[in-house]
């Protein structure tokens, strides 16, 4: 195993260390528990945005606290949940006092520490809402979850979800824009080569060399089938073409076109990826209006990408075209 670490044990703690120092003019890291704020805190009137998860997905989920986007994100370790005490203090400094929505995706240990983290953080007068994301088409059902994954397209709830709490929605209807985001949302990602957690030392699944699989989840998890390697097109299809059956896109509707990395792919196949699932949209007829490219919702080191398609309204693009400034989105 080659990686710039210096002890497993430590790897999460000093990554979210540099993180901060880095990003001071943005973000404040509580170290005991560890969460990540906006600098300046709460945001009084504003409803909090949380989100978080197990670590190794960077950017996901501290790099995109920020204006327009999340109030708090919770750093679990590598793969893992972050745990209740963590996250209940998050919710707590994200309060500005009209209520917190906790996004949450969907894999087993998030969904019930967020749960439990809910309700402590209401014990202690918060009001929580929370969101669970599943775009993930490739399976139903997995050793880490009851019903879809939650992937990439939990980045476009954060944002749009961001937005309608920025300019002032108040926490049922910033709710109802992450359900109506999550509800139009698909997924579908593909690995090349498997990726090593720092304390495992050795890769997390087997895959041969001529081999790839297709719907792999972002921890590893086994995805739809493994196949020989194709070409980039070939792939490209075999993940638009589930992702769009599934939203059921019809002819003459706008989308959010989003090619995510896993980590370890260069941008230049990702542009690859993007041509071929973008010929593939408009040859249905679906025009994309929107884009995203790039290393968002990572996978340690391993070689794969995802395709997220977002089926578009006026008010979800008015948001996702709505100020951001994060430490991974800005505009």
């Amino acid at each position: 195993m080659k990686k710039l670490i210096n002890d497993p044990r430590t790897v999460v703690a000093e990554s979210v260390e540099g993180f901060a120092a880095a990003h001071a003019d943005l973000v404040v890291v509580n170290a005991d528990p560890a969460y990540v704020t906006r600098t300046g805190g709460a945001v009084s009137g504003k409803v909090g945005l949380v989100s978080g998860g197990g670590s190794g997905h960077e950017p996901l989920h501290a790099g995109f606290v920020g204006v327009g986007m999340l109030d708090a994100a919770v750093p679990g370790p590598v793969f893992t949940s972050p745990t209740p005490d963590q996250i209940a203090p998050a919710l707590q400094a994200a309060d500005g006092g009209k209520g917190v929505l906790a996004i949450v995706k969907n894999y087993t240990g998030d969904v019930l520490n967020f749960e439990t983290a809910a309700e402590l953080a209401e014990a202690e007068g918060v009001t929580v809402r929370t969101v669970v994301t599943n775009d993930d088409v490739a399976v139903e059902d997995s050793l880490y979850t009851a019903g879809r994954r939650g992937v990439a397209g939990t980045v476009c709830v954060e944002k749009i979800a961001g937005a309608a709490a920025e300019r002032g929605d108040d926490l049922d209807a910033v709710v109802a824009v992450a359900e109506k985001v999550n509800a139009n949302v698909r997924s579908m990602g593909v690995a090349l080569t498997a990726c090593t957690v720092p304390h495992a030392g050795k890769p997390s699944f087997d895959l041969p060399e001529d081999e790839i699989e297709i719907g792999i989840g972002i921890h590893g998890e086994p995805g739809r089938r493994r196949i020989p390697l194709a070409s980039a097109d070939e792939i490209t299809e075999m993940l638009l073409t589930p992702v769009a059956d599934d939203l059921g896109l019809a002819s003459g509707e706008k989308v959010l076109l989003f090619v995510n990395g896993m980590g370890g792919t260069p941008a230049s196949e990702l542009y690859v990826v993007y041509r071929r699932a973008r010929a593939l949209l408009e040859a249905r007829g679906v025009e994309v209006t929107r884009s995203l490219v790039g290393n968002y919702v990572t996978s340690l080191e391993m070689q794969g990408a995802s395709v997220t398609v977002l089926r578009l309204d006026e008010e979800t693009t008015q948001l996702w075209d709505a100020p951001v400034h994060t430490t991974a989105l800005r505009w």
